[in-house]
């Protein structure tokens, strides 16, 4: 049995390398069901529960810090990569699709919510908000409002389930919906003209050694700058001071983006890591008591994806949004920059582009929007908060 830091750390960074490595070499089927991250966490998990280590006071301490550390340069190096002049260049349409995506996901998740929350258990309203920072954005933003609003760890493996199973089955749905296309364009009256957008080509080229470590030095420097900063500013009701934390490092990363910097090939693989590293350290701190909730919250995702696609279908009708703009700007927020060029890919070329900077676009808002639900759904508590 572990009770030592360093043998602990060791541990949790082969487990968070090996599952993205099993899904480059292999590229099983497990995986298009249930993302590396989600097996990450599961397997930590299992270690957890078998007793590899001993939760004494140093691993205690030792999770404590890699979680507040880790969490705001996280937040820090994924936004060195948001270009928010180019997505402002999508124009209108486009981003009122996006508006109307967000607003159906949203609106669906607070009906949901007044329909279960007698069922779910008291923290139900935070799972609900956590779930809908990554839908909003991704797992990075799921993990901000985690901290930030104090969700318990052994109920996050059912927020990672949900998503997990109804992403999957929304992404079946989005591919095999391009057949649909001409009927549900003809029903809405849609405005079909191409969208071309002129994006930035990915930086190319290697990272050297001097590089990695400039960059893990500076998103940690971040990190405790905005630690230092939060704790300086009020915290209020859901305002928390880890609140205030990352979203002060998220205007870091959103302003140094607008440099040169920007174009360094180092942030988006380290940010990567990152975040499989700190998954892992949640990881370690649960159990497999929360799964009983797993069901029910399971059943509660499925209603809130349903409710959002009857609400983004009656919206298009509305402002004649064509089916292609509809499902790239669901799926920028519910699957991400990762799967939605390729819907993209699969209905225009035209829209790859536009799919990229809208699965951006979540990435900046989503733990504002994450944050903002959990303040509306603790009101609408029956625990109260």
């Amino acid at each position: 049995m572990i009770d030592s830091v360093w043998p602990y750390v060791a541990l949790l960074l082969l487990a968070a390398g090996l599952v993205p490595a099993l899904e480059r070499r292999f590229g099983w089927r497990l995986f298009s069901v249930l993302p590396p991250i989600v097996l990450t966490y599961l397997l930590v998990t299992a270690l957890a529960v078998s007793g590899v280590w001993r939760s004494g006071d140093d691993i205690a301490a030792a999770q404590r810090t890699l979680t507040s550390q880790l969490l705001p340069a996280l937040l820090f190096l994924l936004m060195i990569g948001c270009d928010l002049r180019a997505i402002l260049k999508l124009g209108p349409r486009v981003l009122a699709v996006f508006a109307c995506a967000l607003a159906s996901i949203q609106i669906a998740i607070v009906l949901v919510y007044l329909l279960f929350r007698q069922a779910l258990p008291a923290e139900g309203w935070m799972m609900l908000s956590a779930l809908s920072a990554t839908w909003s954005g991704g797992s990075a933003n799921l993990v901000a409002v985690k901290e930030s609003v104090g969700l318990p760890d052994n109920l996050l493996p059912s927020v990672l389930l949900a998503d997990a199973l109804c992403y999957s089955v929304w992404v079946v749905a989005l591919f095999s919906a391009a057949r649909l296309a001409p009927a549900f364009d003809r029903w809405t009256r849609a405005d079909t003209r191409d969208v071309l957008v002129e994006a930035e080509l990915p930086a190319k080229g290697g990272a050297t050694a001097g590089d990695v470590l400039l960059w893990l030095g500076a998103a940690l420097v971040v990190g405790n700058v905005s630690m230092a900063l939060a704790a300086r500013l009020p915290a209020n009701g859901l305002l928390t001071s880890t609140a205030w934390t990352v979203l002060v490092a998220t205007v870091f990363g959103l302003v140094l983006a607008r440099t040169r910097s920007a174009h360094s090939p180092v942030p988006a693989p380290l940010a990567s890591a990152m975040l499989a590293l700190l998954v892992a350290v949640l990881a370690s701190q649960s159990n497999f008591e929360g799964l009983a909730t797993a069901p029910l919250f399971v059943a509660a995702g499925f209603c809130v994806l349903l409710l959002h696609i009857a609400i983004l279908a009656l919206l298009a009708r509305l402002f004649r949004f064509d089916l292609y703009l509809c499902g790239i700007a669901s799926l920028a927020q519910i699957g991400g920059v990762a799967t939605a060029p390729v819907l993209a890919a699969t209905y225009s070329r035209a829209l790859v582009p536009a799919a990229v900077l809208l699965a951006t676009l979540g990435l900046v808002i989503g733990t504002a929007v994450g944050l903002s639900i959990a303040g509306l759904l603790s009101t609408l508590s029956p625990y109260g908060t």
